[in-house]
């Protein structure tokens, strides 16, 4: 039974590695494939040569004239955001007509780094560069950059890119931020615009997750920071939670949801995805005070999403912790699972679901969402990719390898990023009939 005070999922939209839309995806997902591949070229070494990258951006048809000029600002991870977004609102099949522009809500989560690095005064630098002396003749410069430089690479760089975009041509003014916090903000967006709904404030959202890690300099920063996979195992290295894990493999991607009020969605009969249950948000500091990953990073916020759904662990059809795939950031989310979890609900199993992706920043908390509401509407336990044995200490936990069947249908997503920042959202995936 649906309470009418709760928020619903009536529509979801990704474009990722994986496939151009939730249907592709879901189906290569469920064939257990992945659409991190090698990428030769551009001078990187060989372990950055392997990313998940979208093919195809298929733009939408009908597009305003009066808008058509403003996407020459959107950046690609911005692209990727507005793709989602339009399939999400899609196939919520709201008339927006029934809903003043003013009670919907939009959220926005960037984690993008497209323009990080400045490559696109590559072209001007190249064109004035003396070899011989090593200098940069400064006039000519400025002169090259007026024609080889995008006049908006401002417009492309900042972080809300997409946000101004999409409320225009969505004509969402309700309430609305743009977030940019990277890994967890598709988690904290979700939150934001649920509690909108909550709190009467509107009566449909528009959630979007994007991110592009994939432009050369930000590869190059996180191979420097050590939390990149040296890809020994070619597609196959992105591992969470294996023994032999050394981190991930970046990627590009959108993710969106769209939610209601379950009163909203029961007047106008709309399909239901999922119900919001509950939500937690952290931050955890580590023992020594230094920047490191804390030494249980999520069980706070995970508890708390908890105690807003009224669950214990035992009803969870799955957990889908952030998997890294880092040596210290694993460990981390794995003790917080275990201190959850306990001697009392020690058979939850546990999936990590980056590897399908690649790691897509702030999208693959929401395309994780999506991915999760699919699996257990359906009654699967996802499988983690390349998963084949744990560290001795999380040898008790039931770290799925594989997919197999669940007849619960409430699932934990949590995500946390650098510095301990950590938010879990508890969903219920709804399958077949509402019932009201």
């Amino acid at each position: 039974m649906i309470s009418a005070r709760e928020v619903v999922v009536t529509g979801t939209g990704l474009i990722s590695p994986l496939g151009r839309d939730v249907p592709e995806n879901w189906e290569n997902f469920k064939a257990g494939r992945t659409g991190i591949e090698r990428f030769p070229g551009n001078g990187r070494p060989d372990s950055l040569q392997y990313l998940g990258k979208v093919k195809n951006i298929d733009i939408p048809e009908g597009i305003p004239a009066k808008l058509q000029s403003q996407m020459r600002f959107l950046n690609r991870g911005s692209m990727l955001g507005f793709r989602a977004a339009y399939e999400a609102v899609r196939t919520s099949g709201m008339v927006f007509l029934q809903v003043p522009r003013e009670r919907r809500a939009l959220y926005i989560a960037s984690g993008d780094l497209t323009k990080v690095g400045y490559e696109f005064m590559h072209p001007a630098i190249m064109a004035v560069w003396d070899g011989r002396s090593g200098c940069v003749d400064q006039r000519r410069l400025n002169s090259m950059s007026l024609e080889k430089v995008n006049p908006f690479f401002l417009l492309e760089s900042i972080c809300n890119n997409a946000f101004s975009f999409l409320s225009a041509y969505f004509e969402f003014t309700g309430p609305n931020t743009s977030l940019a916090s990277l890994s967890p903000c598709g988690g904290h967006a979700l939150e934001l615009a649920s509690r909108r709904i909550m709190q009467g404030e509107a009566d449909v959202a528009l959630v979007v997750g994007c991110g592009n890690w994939i432009s050369d300099v930000p590869l190059m920063e996180m191979d420097g920071l050590g939390i990149l996979s040296r890809c020994r195992k070619g597609e196959k290295s992105y591992r969470p939670f294996d023994r032999h894990r050394d981190g991930f493999i970046a990627a590009e991607g959108g993710a969106a949801v769209f939610l209601e009020s379950a009163e909203g969605a029961r007047d106008r009969r709309a399909k239901v995805h999922a119900v919001i249950k509950g939500f937690g948000n952290c931050m955890e500091i580590a023992e020594s005070r230094r920047l490191s990953v804390p030494s249980s990073v999520s069980v706070r916020s995970m508890r708390m999403a908890l105690d807003e759904a009224g669950l214990d662990p035992g009803r969870l059809a799955f957990i889908c912790p952030h998997g890294s795939g880092t040596r210290k950031g694993d460990r981390s989310e794995l003790r917080s699972i275990s201190e959850l979890l306990g001697d009392q609900w020690p058979d939850v199993p546990i999936c990590g679901l980056k590897p399908y992706t690649g790691h897509m920043a702030a999208a693959s908390d929401l395309a994780e969402v999506i991915f999760g509401i699919m699996a257990a509407a359906e009654g699967i336990v996802p499988a983690t990719l390349n998963f084949h044995q744990a560290d001795e200490e999380f040898s008790m936990l039931n770290l799925s390898s594989g997919f197999r069947q669940t007849d619960l249908r409430c699932f934990l997503s949590t995500s946390y990023g650098i510095l301990g920042e950590s938010s879990s959202t508890v969903l219920e995936a709804v399958d077949g009939q509402v019932s009201w």
